[in-house]
């Protein structure tokens, strides 16, 4: 096998890396599609300061991924139309991550981002997807 040719490489645009967050999502079951919904996913260079600071988080490289939303666990018939939901992948963050593990394919760990934030939006903690992950 021979090596790759990386004198033409460039990272991906954002534009890029929503493709390959669409065909990470078109590829999971179709039952799991279905419960997305409309969900909508955006790709931004890097979260918004006033997004870090209410987070707490100084480094921008820390966030890859935010579900923005009420979740369906805490969603009546009831309530007034919730505010759209929204998954934000976060384009240099998840380079820089994938660069760090050289061991992954980056349609892997946006996959792993995106599946990480729809599972907020189900109503998952992070302790809750991590034991999935674990178990997985």
């Amino acid at each position: 096998m021979s090596d790759p040719d990386w004198t033409e490489a460039r990272a991906p645009s954002l534009d890029e890396m929503a493709a390959l967050a669409e065909a990470a999502l078109q590829a999971l079951p179709e039952p799991f599609r279905r419960l997305v919904g409309e969900v909508e996913m955006r790709v931004l260079d890097f979260p918004e300061e006033e997004l870090l600071e209410d987070l707490g988080i100084e480094d921008p490289f820390q966030l890859t991924g935010l579900y923005q939303g009420v979740d369906l666990s805490r969603r009546s018939a009831f309530d007034p139309t919730p505010e759209r939901s929204m998954v934000f992948l976060y384009r240099r963050p998840i380079l820089d991550e994938w660069c760090e593990h050289g061991e992954i394919a980056l349609g892997e760990l946006i996959t792993h981002v995106l599946v990480h934030e729809i599972g907020h939006h189900f109503g998952l903690s992070d302790a809750q997807i991590a034991a999935i992950e674990a178990g997985a």
